[in-house]
């Protein structure tokens, strides 16, 4: 089956099953490792992308569904790794394994896109599908707290600030 559809903002067709996982078909087909699998049931969120601008899970998402998509993942946040959230988790030490991180990214990354200064409550609400064994959950929220602010203060400043000596 043919499917058109755009990924990281480039145009893709790709002739595979329809009823392959997105998943497969960006690892496998497109070359793109950066989503993991994690569980294969939609549960762990370690496969998390942005589809038309909302988190979901890629490994229960068939490509057939992909039509004319706007798919989005951890390699399209941010090529250079200057997204807010990328600093953010990269200044705090958020990963121990790193194996979910980029399921986390993404799910913060939508989190933030709709919540620009959400609470604790908020953070844990909209990430508690998102599963790390490592438990760092406590520098996961950290971390969203922390790209807000530096959200925020590039909006204010109208470009991104660098981190120096470990401070936005």
């Amino acid at each position: 089956m043919k499917v058109s559809f755009k990924v990281n903002g480039q145009p893709r067709t790709v002739d595979v099953p329809g009823d392959m996982p997105l998943l497969w078909t960006l690892r496998d087909t497109l070359g793109l490792k950066g989503t993991k699998f994690g569980c294969g049931l939609s549960q762990c969120g370690a496969c998390t992308v942005h589809f038309s601008g909302t988190a979901m899970r890629s490994c229960m998402t068939p490509i057939s569904s992909c039509q004319g998509a706007d798919i989005t993942t951890i390699e399209g946040l941010s090529p250079d790794g200057t997204h807010a959230l990328q600093r953010a988790w990269e200044e705090l030490d958020v990963p121990q394994c790193g194996y979910c991180q980029a399921g986390q990214l993404m799910s913060a990354s939508s989190l933030l896109a709709k919540n620009a200064h959400p609470t604790d409550a908020e953070i844990d609400d909209a990430m508690n599908e998102n599963l790390c064994r490592c438990a760092t959950y406590p520098r996961i929220r950290q971390a969203i707290h922390l790209a807000a602010e530096l959200k925020a203060q590039s909006v204010q400043a109208g470009a991104p600030k660098a981190m120096k000596g470990g401070k936005p």
